[in-house]
């Protein structure tokens, strides 16, 4: 595909899952977390201006970056860009999942080409759809969304909550990987 001259590239998911001691890796429980590490490109950074309008410069020029918006390593990533990776982890899971709302603290920047893991974890699971009605029972599913600069958790660049109503609670099998 391509945009205004820019090839856009299909995103490259290398999901992990973790899952509550108490139940099967391929059914989400309370605890159970998935995982998806990104790194943002330019051509990313660009392409997501181009679509949304925010043609911030600090998002787009490294000396503006760095002498207006104050980030010493340059050009960021948008945070809603980054945060794209929340809603994406859960509908790549559980196709047919409808996300339904978000709370985001952006706590630090995400600068162009760093790697991050974003991270979904399950913290309520609740079941909507009466049994003898007939009507298939949906799962309202409220998750951890955190976004970490590094593998050990401890740089923190976005944090939050969501809503999700999932079909089902079994992970799609394109989802799950190596533990």
């Amino acid at each position: 595909m391509r945009l205004r001259g820019r090839a856009i590239f299909p995103l490259v998911r290398t999901t992990t899952t973790t899952s509550a001691a108490s139940s099967p890796p391929g059914v989400l429980s309370v605890g159970h977390a998935l995982r998806e590490r990104r790194r943002f490109t330019e051509d990313d950074v660009a392409a997501y201006a181009a679509v949304s309008g925010d043609r911030n410069p600090v998002h787009l020029d490294d000396a503006v970056a760095r002498e207006l918006g104050g980030f010493h390593r340059g050009r960021v990533v948008h945070g809603m860009l980054v945060a794209s990776l929340f809603p994406s982890i859960i509908a790549a899971s559980f196709p047919g999942a409808v996300y339904a709302s978000q709370t985001l603290k952006f706590a630090a920047p995400v600068y162009v080409g760093y790697e991050v893991v974003a991270q979904v974890q399950a913290l309520n699971i609740r079941t909507t759809g009466a049994a003898n009605s007939g009507a298939a029972s949906r799962y309202v599913v409220k998750f951890a969304t955190k976004c970490f600069m590094d593998e050990e958790e401890g740089s923190v660049a976005i944090e939050g909550e969501a809503m999700a109503v999932l079909p089902t609670l079994e992970l799609s099998s394109q989802s799950t990987s190596k533990q």
